[in-house]
């Protein structure tokens, strides 16, 4: 029997953390104050979004100062060195807000490139350890193509622990497990809204909903197998998609949804727990396998690319504001 907590006058979310590492999905530092998660992850939208909020100008113009000093003289170099630096200055900001770990994404325009993608990781460390930050306290996130699983591998070997985003399909999540990377982001909105789309739905129950239904899986294999890869679920929808998955590792959630939970009393059950998984027959993963059950997982291979073109593009438009930003320095 899964178990379940009586609420007394306990919210949701409440209830939520005594079963689940809470997550805030948010490069706003004031949602991360209001909610007090344990961990922390952004993404090139939320950063490009904080960024533009005026109450985060001085952090801009910091990152622009640090990239123009750094860049020895030479202007090219400026905007790439003031966009880790960005990232990396939110992500300092938000480790003085959490006791845990926050997330960093490197470039998702080296997704398909394995050593930029290891040269970027170590970059990104040695700045928060500049910082006097111990990397033990940072993710650094990668797309979840093959080559990234193993640049991933790489850092992992050196200590460097990372997030594996854009995770669609179960033969992403078995290679990156198979990597011995520390955690999985599996993106449930996404995926839900790929098969309504696909099948013509405007909804679907929760427990049938195809993303929880996805995470379900994984969370079932890797208990079974004994993987240590933390499994997040990330990219919610609905409140409802959280309740499904209750009891899963970790859940990345938006500050809509996490207030929500906080407005809602009842009674929360526990859906996925170690003790109770169903048996799942074990899949090798090494690249045929993995190239070859991409290419036939249309939702995967569509998610996968639209969510690499969506974060590149967002950086891009970052790119642009700091552009902006520089030229009237």
């Amino acid at each position: 029997m899964a178990a379940c907590y009586s609420s007394g006058m306990a919210n949701l979310l409440e209830q939520l953390t005594s079963m689940t590492v809470v997550v805030a999905d948010t490069g706003d530092l004031h949602s991360i104050k209001k909610f007090t998660p344990r961990d922390a992850t952004t993404n090139p939208s939320l950063i490009t979004a904080a960024a533009q909020m005026p109450e985060y100008a001085e952090v801009v113009d910091g990152a622009l100062a640090w990239a123009t000093e750094h860049a020895a003289g030479d202007a090219s170099k400026v905007l790439g060195l003031a966009l880790d630096r960005l990232s990396v200055e939110f992500g300092l900001r938000i480790l003085d807000l959490v006791p845990g770990r926050v997330s960093t994404e490197v470039d998702a325009r080296l997704s398909f490139d394995t050593a930029a993608t290891i040269a970027k990781g170590r970059y990104l460390i040695s700045l928060y350890e500049a910082a006097g930050a111990s990397r033990d306290r940072v993710l650094i996130k990668i797309a979840s193509t093959w080559e990234g699983i193993r640049a991933a591998e790489v850092l992992e070997r050196e200590g460097i622990h990372c997030n594996l985003t854009l995770l669609f399909g179960m033969h992403q999540a078995i290679a990156c497990a198979e990597a011995g990377v520390t955690l999985i982001s599996p993106f449930v909105g996404r995926i839900l809204d790929w098969y309504k789309k696909a099948e013509g739905k405007d909804s679907y129950a929760p427990a049938e909903d195809p993303g929880v239904k996805s995470v379900t899986a994984i969370y079932a294999y890797f208990k079974q197998y004994g993987y240590k890869t933390e499994i997040m679920g990330a990219s919610f929808r609905n409140v409802g998609e959280i309740i499904e998955l209750a009891g899963c590792d970790l859940l990345t959630i938006a500050p809509t949804l996490l207030a929500e939970l906080q407005g809602t009393e009842g009674t929360l059950a526990r859906k996925l727990d170690p003790a109770h998984v169903h048996a799942i027959e074990k899949r090798p993963m090494d690249e045929a396998a993995f190239r070859a059950a991409h290419e036939v997982d249309r939702m995967a291979n569509d998610k996968l690319a639209e969510g690499i073109a969506g974060f590149s593009k967002a950086l891009v438009t970052l790119e642009q504001l700091l552009e902006a930003r520089h030229r009237k320095a």
